[in-house]
């Protein structure tokens, strides 16, 4: 029988298929050539890209070591098929920096670890807060990923005694940052897709992306546009009543006219039906002056989400109807509008200054 954690990658890795259009996973090729079409450190592409595996057969085994070894501009990090556990930083000197997972199917190569915002710091400083329990934080400006897994498998159930159960996969914070056809997974703040002040507005960009939790599980600051990905809410057996979570929790600053926007992709659920809000607006004590921002677009919204309240509010004193959350052209169940008030719509006209090229400006993301 597999551990929890593996139970979890399983689950996930069959809502990814379906999201992502990857074979199932007894039918996916054997690995003959770990970095795949990337060449192998005795035909490197060039000096700037190093190779990652686990079973020695790259320039390291681990990410972490190849992240610190890729000092500068313009590296890429080629991960062979594997489980690389612990966390990674990559700092804002690292910039430019893409990491492919050589197979091309993300549930091949995974990077996670175990922290949760309870989770007590060795050194005995104290717990490691939400950010501090990120699998990978992300500093540095343009910054790539591709068909890779980010992962907390940190579980409550195996730590009932925990009040911090945030658990990050991974903290995004630095402007330009793409992700396509990669994975999400976790529970509570799965994606952090931050900024790295206030004022800095940055700017993200997910593609075919799988994202899985159920408390707030994307949320933060950034300006976010999340195009054709799959959210999917997980169930659970620690509550006994609705709601289990909320999917979006953006905390856009006041002064950044762009937050989050999700089009052409869909939220599906494992939980019962209307167990699950939309979003709520998340007005951190550090910028109370926070106005958050969601925008869902074309998508379809399933049966787990709450059609006649899909909106709640975090904090006493920031309703979710004084926030710029929007919809249009929404379908599925979890978007049918049976109480207008709590469905607010964008016009035609209005529509179409919510596109991705308004969220990006003069970036255009590579394909």
């Amino acid at each position: 029988m597999p551990s929890r954690r593996s139970a979890l990658t399983l689950l996930a890795g069959a809502g990814a298929a379906l999201a992502l259009g990857t074979p199932a996973a007894g039918a996916r090729p054997a690995h003959t050539r770990p970095f795949g079409c990337y060449g192998s450190p005795s035909r490197r592409l060039d000096a700037l890209t190093l190779y990652v595996d686990p079973l020695g057969r790259g320039d390291h085994t681990d990410v972490r070591s190849a992240v610190e070894a890729a000092s500068g501009t313009g590296h890429t990090l080629v991960l062979a098929p594997g489980t690389y556990r612990g966390p990674v930083l990559v700092t804002a000197a690292r910039a430019e920096l893409t990491v492919i997972g050589a197979s091309g199917d993300p549930r091949d190569t995974v990077v996670v670890h175990d922290n949760a915002a309870g989770t007590p710091r060795p050194d005995g400083s104290g717990p490691y807060g939400t950010s501090g329990s990120a699998t990978v934080t992300v500093q540095a400006a343009g910054f790539t990923a591709r068909d890779v897994t980010f992962a907390n498998d940190w579980l409550r159930s195996d730590n009932p005694e925990y009040t911090g159960t945030q658990a990050v996969a991974i903290k995004v914070q630095g402007d330009r940052s793409a992700f396509h056809g990669c994975r999400f997974l976790g529970h509570q703040d799965t994606l952090y897709a931050d900024s790295l002040a206030l004022t800095a507005f940055a700017r993200q960009y997910y593609r075919d992306c799988y994202v899985e939790g159920d408390v707030d599980f994307v949320f933060g600051r950034a300006t976010a546009v999340f195009d054709r990905c799959h959210f999917r809410t997980l169930d659970r057996t620690d509550l006994a009543a609705a709601p289990y979570g909320f999917v979006f929790a953006p905390s856009t600053a006041g002064a950044n006219p762009r937050g989050y926007l999700v089009l052409r992709s869909r939220v599906t659920s494992t939980a019962p039906d209307a167990y699950y809000k939309l979003a709520r607006p998340w007005v951190p004590s550090s910028d109370p002056t926070a106005h958050p921002m969601l925008t869902v677009r074309d998508s379809h919204l399933g049966a787990g989400i709450d059609a006649v309240t899909p909106y709640g509010t975090m904090s006493a004193g920031f309703p979710w109807q004084d926030q710029r959350f929007a919809e249009y052209r929404n379908t599925g169940p979890g978007a049918r509008v049976t109480v207008p008030g709590n469905r607010p719509q964008l016009t035609a006209s209005e529509a179409r200054a919510h596109t991705p090229a308004d969220w990006l400006g003069d970036w255009r993301p590579r394909a």
